[in-house]
């Protein structure tokens, strides 16, 4: 079933429990999911020899790591529900699809409308619908499970067809009532429409299509009742599924160690330019690097990734949300950049203009919808933010009876918004650095300290977006640091002590 961030359908399954409850059979409402699973606090081998991986050991790896993603997700995301969507018509697969359901279904009937009957089929479905029912049943709901049993008891059916004494309206109808007591409120109105279906044969087929209708709400259920034990066992829960992950693939912190490698690179590098550039540096002596401004720096890169290539293992549970910031990160650096370059150019001229910036910023916003999409065209829609821009501000001269800009001046100014697109341009690298210093800064601060650090200069137009991604940001960080600190801890005593013995992991403090 596929992933959607939609909670439509989760804050409709919470009322499972509520609608189970008001139903003769009470009792059986459904109760939290209660996982009696336990996470123990876990710190990473040390480093093995390479070993050759079977089939079987990386099929473990691989659902670790499904395990490990789809928790983390549960967990982070408020509005993680599983939907239910069919096969798109047009599709193969759903062609495929509808042509064997349809062959199913009249094969069913032609079986049903022989003299007599042929049930063997039907039984089938109603054995089906019972395993059904019945997985949908908390344990200790044993009337209603011994009364499903005995009402849908396939031996018992398969005697009655031998002597054309079966009741299937009837078996349908309990069927249809006893969905109504353990489906979701959501679902009354498709219960209403299973009464009201005569034909036999088209009642079975939609008493399916609702019964996957519940399955999805019942996962959302579980997920919602899951979440809460889920945060408070996260950090113990990921390492412990990591470290499962790294004993069956050794490899599995290859890119973690070549990310944090190029952050030392990056570190040493600066710290050279910076004794090149000091007069009686001591260039003998060997530069003492934190291990906390290696993993910061290599956080701040996240921020520029390539998301085409592979993120390292430890972050690829937060992949999609770190894209999704960098993402809204160069959008507002655009929108920066434009108010900027207006700013400096006509600046004298919209100077008394109240929430000027703010209105630039609202003509920005829609044409840099879809910056990240392949098919977009960063430059046209430049073009185009300089050609509104003109037409505002003239138009704010004219109203206070001001001559309105020049040709000369219009045509610097869209010609200087249009450029901000090109490699290494001057405004587009300040306001870049900015960001860096903002995101740096915020990294800097404790983790409990909630307060935001000092704007840079030419950000305040987009201040309170930076504020938020920042929070986002910073948490994302945070969390990562708190589960993967003693992996990040033994690379880092490699990679800047190689000489130091291994000992046993710990978590790198500020």
């Amino acid at each position: 079933m596929p992933l959607n961030d939609d909670q439509n359908s989760d804050s409709d399954s919470s009322r499972l429990s509520e609608s189970t409850a008001s139903s003769s059979d009470s009792e059986y409402s459904r109760q939290s999911f209660n996982s009696d699973s336990s996470s123990k606090p876990s710190s990473p081998a040390s480093a093995s020899p390479p070993k050759v991986i079977t089939f079987d050991e990386l099929m473990a790896a691989a659902r670790n790591l499904s395990d490990l993603t789809l928790a983390h997700e549960i967990a982070v995301n408020a509005n993680f529900c599983i939907k239910h969507e069919d096969l798109p018509q047009n599709s193969f697969a759903g062609t495929v699809k509808r042509i064997v359901h349809k062959a199913f279904w009249d094969h069913l009937e032609s079986e049903l409308n022989e003299d007599p009957p042929e049930y063997e089929h039907a039984i089938k479905l109603f054995e089906e619908i019972k395993e059904i029912l019945l997985s949908f049943l908390t344990p200790g709901a044993n009337r209603i499970q011994n009364q499903i049993c005995e009402v849908l008891d396939t031996d018992l059916i398969r005697q009655q067809a031998e002597h054309n004494a079966v009741d299937i309206h009837g078996l349908a109808n309990y069927i249809i009532n006893t969905m109504g007591k353990l489906c979701a409120p959501i679902r009354d109105n498709d219960i209403k429409q299973l009464k009201a279906t005569d034909n036999i044969v088209e009642l079975l087929r939609q008493i399916f299509h609702v019964l996957d209708l519940m399955k999805v709400d019942m996962a959302n259920y579980t997920i919602q009742n899951l979440r809460p034990y889920l945060q408070r066992n996260l950090v113990d829960y990921e390492r412990t599924k990591f470290q499962e992950i790294l004993e069956e693939t050794p490899s599995a912190l290859d890119l973690t160690t070549e990310w944090i490698k190029e952050s030392i690179e990056d570190e040493l590098s600066s710290i050279s330019d910076e004794s090149s550039s000091s007069s009686g540096a001591d260039s003998s002596s060997k530069p003492i690097i934190s291990p906390t401004l290696v993993l910061n720096n290599g956080y701040l890169k996240l921020l520029q990734w390539d998301y085409c290539k592979t993120i390292p293992e430890t972050l690829i549970t937060d992949e999609a949300r770190l894209q999704e910031l960098r993402e809204k990160l160069n959008q507002l650096k655009i929108i920066a950049c434009v108010c900027l370059i207006t700013n400096n150019m006509v600046g004298a001229a919209i100077v008394d203009v109240p929430d000027f910036a703010d209105q630039l910023k609202r003509i920005s916003v829609p044409l840099l919808e879809g910056m990240n999409k392949k098919t977009f065209d960063l430059k046209e829609a430049l073009n185009g933010i300089g050609v509104q821009i003109c037409s505002k501000v003239n138009r704010s001269l004219t109203e206070r009876g001001l001559p309105t800009l020049t040709e000369e001046m219009q045509n610097n100014l869209m010609g200087q918004i249009a450029h901000i697109v090109e490699e290494n341009n001057p405004v587009s690298s300040l306001i870049d650095k900015r960001i860096q210093l903002f995101m740096r800064s915020l990294l800097a601060l404790p983790s409990f300290q909630k307060c935001m650090p000092t704007i840079p200069g030419g950000l305040s137009v987009i201040q309170m977006e930076m504020e938020l991604i920042g929070s986002q940001y910073a948490s994302i960080v945070n969390f990562n640091k708190q589960v993967y600190g003693p992996f990040y801890a033994n690379i880092l005593r490699k990679l800047l002590f190689p000489e130091a013995p291994m000992g046993k992991a710990e978590t790198p403090t500020d």
